[in-house]
């Protein structure tokens, strides 16, 4: 098994590739061609790293849940803090490492699209440190639910557009922003925020992301003092993938990890209302590229739902269908109210209040842990705190109570 790559076509299998017009693919051949050089520029990587440590603060923390793990009587339990690092989640990794290929490029105009904003406040962010304009694409759904990422966007200097179209939440934006990059190619470079999309995001959304199971690795020996020592099982939820796919990177190539990926199941995986899609989903094409996808008798997507607007996507990125399909990752889903739950728990237990999407793999991890050695460890990666989230979570409560 090989961690490190696709083929020479951006294919994981069956899965990925590049299913695009012929201007796009060569704007995108561009870049993949930038993208190698530049991975093994020092330069580039010595920038990339500065930023890494000076601006976004890492490394962040792999912090020992004492009182979550007494609570579980299971497995020791590890939270990996990308919620600590400057925008609030790892989002900025891939921004980072993006926006200096976008320099290279000669690119001043950038758009991405967005669900829960924190990739939106990410690219916002990195374009006010590197003097670029900055459009936002947001589906109307998503900007009232995360209506202070908005407020942040704007603050940093981007132009956030909502986008009124279908179910008007990540795939309507991501529909847009390519229709935008088309139209544009020439001048623009499109900061794509997760593991998914034609080649070659996949990849190098996953080179840049991968800074975090890196440090995972060298924070364990650190902590225990055990030169070979890895973890027992990664948790990580799953929309599109990225910091998912981050957090299993370097652990691939070792067997004895578990890999686990945490889908939201929404209002449960016997309505329609959930964006499990590696759970229920089968093999089509969406935004170039193939992988599973929930998706009608027509292989037109279906709408999806998820308390969690990062996550409410109806595609997956294809090295995390890749896993599935050949068992190195299981991939399991909680529903809607499991992770206001674990929201809530983690909160209480741990001061440490997890954004929603991050709270998903919290919620399957409390169901998972209790029946471990109590020598196991586990790492739950928390991929962005839950300040955005906070509004949306208590009204949520408010009407239940009222029920």
């Amino acid at each position: 098994m090989s961690n490190c790559c696709p083929d020479n076509k951006g294919n994981y299998g069956v899965f990925g590739g590049r299913f695009v017009n012929e201007d796009l693919d060569k704007v995108l051949e561009d870049v993949k061609q930038a993208f190698y050089k530049l991975k093994n520029d020092e330069k580039f990587n010595q920038d990339f790293e500065y930023y890494m440590k000076q601006y976004v603060g890492r490394p962040s923390p792999l912090y020992f849940a004492e009182k979550l793990t007494k609570k579980l009587g299971g497995a020791q339990v590890y939270l990996k803090r990308e919620d600590l690092n400057h925008t609030g989640s790892h989002k900025i990794n891939n921004v980072i490492g993006q926006a200096l290929l976008a320099k290279y490029l000669g690119k001043k105009r950038v758009i991405a699209e967005t669900g829960a904003g924190q990739h939106g406040v990410a690219t916002a962010t990195a374009c006010a440190l590197f003097d670029m304009k900055c459009i936002i694409y947001m589906g109307e759904e998503d900007c009232r639910r995360q209506e202070l990422n908005v407020f942040r966007m704007q603050m940093l200097g981007a132009e956030v557009i909502p986008v009124k179209s279908g179910t008007r939440t990540l795939k309507d934006a991501v529909d847009v922003a390519l229709f935008d990059l088309v139209q544009n190619f020439q001048t623009t470079y499109y900061m794509l925020g997760s593991a998914v999309g034609p080649d070659p995001y996949p990849e190098m959304v996953k080179y840049f992301q991968s800074i975090i199971s890196k440090e995972i690795k060298s924070q364990l020996r650190e902590i225990t003092g055990i030169n070979n020592i890895l973890p027992n099982y990664v948790i990580a939820c799953v929309g599109g993938g990225s910091n998912a796919i981050g957090a299993f990177s370097e652990f691939i190539d070792d067997p004895s990890v578990g890999l686990i990926g945490v889908e939201p199941a929404g209002k449960g995986l016997d309505t329609p209302f959930h964006a499990a899609t590696i759970t229920k989903g089968t093999l089509g094409m969406i935004h170039g590229f193939k992988c599973y996808l929930l998706q009608d008798e027509n292989g037109e997507p279906l709408p999806v739902h998820s308390i969690a607007a990062g996550l409410d996507y109806p595609g997956v990125g294809p090295e995390h269908c890749y896993y599935n399909s050949i068992k190195r990752a299981t991939y399991v889903s909680v529903t809607d109210k499991e992770a206001i739950n674990a929201f809530l728990e983690l909160s209480k237990n741990e001061g440490i209040i997890p954004a929603i999407e991050s709270s998903h793999a919290i919620a399957y991890a409390m169901k998972f842990i209790p029946s471990l050695p109590k020598d196991d460890i586990v790492v739950i990666n928390v991929s962005g705190r839950g300040d955005k989230d906070v509004a949306e979570i208590a009204s949520i409560l408010a009407l239940e109570n009222k029920q």
